[in-house]
């Protein structure tokens, strides 16, 4: 591949614009009306659960929740284009990516609560766990890629970050391995413009974050993080080419984040409330929506089937998140290795002692 091709476009690819009308393009095509229906309703989930998880925030039934309000294009698309065998590696603002791979709301939200684990099987659903670290989960989704590779297997690792990522050393770590390497990973860059508090202008002066890629031999392209036929399009070729043989791509989908970087974050304070209404046109779901209606291919009725389907979801996931836990306090001890040291051991009878102490002093108080 010479090095013109490995260049990303001056602007993100663009099918489907903010007023929900087909933008022609020479390489890029909209998918099937089946698929882009099935990520409506994605969006439409998404968008809902996102929601509610905020809700249970001010609630205090999650100790945490970073809303992907506005960038469930990126969030459903990436989990769209991947098969039975093939793997996410997901960071902490991608709940929404994880359950539409499969994984139960609620059990998505088991590290966001404050658990001490993070609420699935990886192996079954094909997701990795959470990561809060900045760019960890990089190099061990190239690591997963690598040994899948070696075996033969037919296997693409999708591993997602953010802007503020790029700036870690983790990442240009994982992007030199495996272009040098040419592991089947696709680096999804979801640039929402912000890492917490600091802009993107601070992070790099890199042209785009997609330019990265031609430093490390792998093609990089745009994409608007916005329009889900674009992202769907764009991921497509990148999944394509790595299931191939063709090696690793890095996308970077200019999207936005709506809401503030979790509940402990005050956005008022480093951007203008004008700069966020200026995104509220450019809401994925509403473009896909305009975009389906002006198809023919989605009406009232369907919307109302859509959303009364997102309500169930959002329900389920308020009551088992009001369920108190029955919690064990020696599983903290019980799982950290198979077989529990001396050492696991003390730690396990002292906390115990104390537990049992505090038993015995409340029975005290109670008589």
């Amino acid at each position: 591949m010479n090095d013109e091709a490995l260049l990303p476009r001056d602007t993100p690819v663009q099918l489907i614009d903010p007023d929900g009308r087909p933008v022609e393009d020479a390489q890029y095509s909209v998918s099937s009306t089946d698929v882009l229906l099935r990520a409506y309703r994605g969006l439409v989930e998404a968008r809902r659960i996102n929601d509610q998880c905020t809700a249970l925030v001010r609630q205090g039934r999650l100790a945490v929740y970073p809303s992907s309000h506005g960038q469930e294009a990126c969030q459903v698309g990436a989990s769209l284009l991947l098969g039975e065998h093939d793997w996410l590696f997901p960071t902490y603002r991608d709940s929404v990516a994880i359950i539409a791979r499969g994984v139960e709301p609620a059990d998505a939200m088991v590290l966001l609560k404050g658990d001490w684990h993070s609420g699935y099987d990886p192996r079954q659903y094909r997701v990795a766990p959470q990561a809060t670290p900045l760019a960890t989960q990089l190099l061990h989704a190239v690591g997963f890629a690598h040994a899948a590779k070696m075996r033969g297997e037919d296997t693409v690792v999708m591993a997602l970050c953010g802007d503020g990522a790029t700036s870690e050393g983790d990442f240009h770590e994982a992007m030199n391995f495996a272009a040098v390497f040419q592991v089947p990973v696709v680096f999804f860059v979801q640039n929402n413009e912000f890492a917490i508090s600091v802009p993107l202008s601070r992070q790099t002066a890199a042209p785009s974050l997609a330019h990265k890629a031609i430093g490390y031999g792998m093609p990089g392209q745009r994409v608007d993080g916005n329009d889900t036929a674009a992202v769907l399009a764009v991921l497509g070729e990148a999944v394509s080419r790595a299931r191939s043989g063709g090696g690793p791509s890095l996308v970077e989908a200019h999207t936005y984040r709506m809401q503030a970087h979790t509940n402990a974050d005050d956005d008022t304070r480093y951007r203008e409330r004008e700069e966020v209404q200026a995104w509220v046109a450019r809401d994925p779901l509403v473009r896909l929506q305009t975009y389906l209606r002006a198809q023919g291919v989605l009406d009232e009725a369907a919307e109302d089937t859509l959303a009364a389907g997102a309500e169930e979801i959002a329900a389920e996931l308020r009551r088992v998140m009001n369920a108190d836990a029955d919690l064990d306090p020696e599983d903290l001890f019980r799982f950290v290795r198979a077989e529990r040291s001396p050492q696991l051991d003390e730690q396990w009878n002292l906390l115990k002692g104390e537990i049992d102490r505090d038993q015995l002093t409340d029975a005290g108080g109670a008589r």
